[in-house]
């Protein structure tokens, strides 16, 4: 006997029986188009809980079609995150640590688990168990989650991000920064050998990071203009030395360099075997590879001895760079210019260091007068 077909009247979508015998369930969606079941029913009960479940989420918010719900539902975000990096655009040294940060700490949990099968407890409970005892790594890894399933919503995979823990992805540093002072910095340099003493002055007076300051070349110093030109930076990526641009954008800049500099600079250049343009300023022995940093600390390590701090380690010339030029006054815009940054957080905290120091100068002037009554 044929099944003549039929639709019901109702609120909210329509049910039809099919010749088939079957139910169709079906509803004009809030992007104005026509939406069918993802498949047909064989009671009415199971067609009108399905429009129930459809009604429900466009009223919470979350719906999204139920074809694009039907392709991301299998995408486990393992698949996910792999088409995340192989889209991004990242620095060598980025994208190293992004694997690194997925292979060892993200993966192990969520690689198997379907997209929207990841809940906000799930996170809560991943970065619950992250070491404690490394808190920046700790944030590095959040952050990370929380951008790929960032960008899963705007794909439309996930209707939420469920990363949403107030505070996760920052980090409040465990170790304390204490620059040099200039003795300190003055004896460190004299027990550093000679073709070395440059590169802990640019380093910490021009406030260079490492990769930078073992990357400039002949053709980068401007002694006659007193400019430091800051165009590429070595790093090492994957067991790799990879040349690029600085860090960010605002990395590629010019760098004044203290006048008091440029007779140890141009002694320096006077003195290197190497003269074309491209010259390193600073290679390895063999005069034209990259000075590798474990070559660097071993005379580094016992010249900072020698100046009472121990603790000192090579990027912590350029905190003590960066202090000394916030205590000149510099403006925070000045200070972003001269040390490459592109936000201004990292500027403000020089600036208040060295107000910091300047408490500190100010007590112990205290000091002076009340000895001198």
């Amino acid at each position: 006997m044929a099944h003549k077909r039929a639709a019901a009247k109702r609120g909210f979508g329509q049910i039809t029986r099919l010749p088939s015998g079957r139910l169709r369930a079906r509803y004009t969606g809030p992007d104005g188009q026509l939406h069918n079941g993802p498949a047909t029913f064989e009671t009415t009960g199971d067609a009108e809980a399905w429009l129930v479940d459809e009604r429900r989420l466009i009223s919470a918010g979350l719906w999204s079609s139920p074809k694009a719900r039907a392709r991301s539902k299998a995408t486990t975000f393992g698949e996910y995150a792999e088409r995340w990096m192989a889209r991004r655009e990242l620095k060598p040294r980025t994208a190293s640590h992004y694997r690194s940060l997925l292979d060892r700490h993200i993966l192990p949990t969520f690689a198997q688990v379907p997209l929207k099968g990841i809940t906000s407890e799930s996170v809560r409970e991943w970065h619950a168990d992250l070491d404690r005892s490394k808190p920046v790594l700790r944030s590095h890894a959040y952050g990370l989650l929380r951008t790929i399933l960032g960008t899963a919503v705007t794909d439309e995979k996930i209707p939420a991000n469920p990363a949403h823990i107030r505070g996760a992805g920052t980090a409040r540093r465990t170790r304390k920064i204490k620059p040099a002072t200039l003795p300190e910095l003055e004896t460190l340099t004299a027990a550093m050998p000679v073709k070395y003493r440059p590169m802990v002055m640019l380093s910490s007076w021009c406030a260079l990071r490492f990769g930078e300051v073992t990357e400039l070349r002949r053709r980068d110093l401007d002694l006659k203009a007193g400019v430091i030109r800051v165009r590429r930076g070595v790093v090492r990526a994957d067991g790799q030395k990879v040349i690029g641009s600085p860090k960010s954008e605002a990395g590629t800049r010019d760098v004044a360099i203290p006048p008091h500099l440029i007779p140890m600079l141009k002694a320096h250049l006077d003195s290197m075997p190497m003269r074309g343009r491209d010259a390193l300023l600073f290679p390895a022995a063999d005069g034209e590879s990259h000075i590798a940093p474990s070559t660097l600390y071993r005379v580094f390590y016992p010249a900072r001895k020698a100046a009472g701090r121990p603790d000192l380690r090579w990027h912590d010339l350029r905190h003590t760079g960066a202090v000394l030029a916030a205590q000149t006054g510099a403006t925070l815009a000045e200070l972003m210019g001269r040390l490459g940054h592109s936000t201004p957080q990292a500027a403000l905290r020089y600036q208040h260091a060295a107000q910091e120091r300047d408490a500190q100068i100010a007590a112990l002037l205290s000091k002076m007068a009340e000895a001198s009554k």
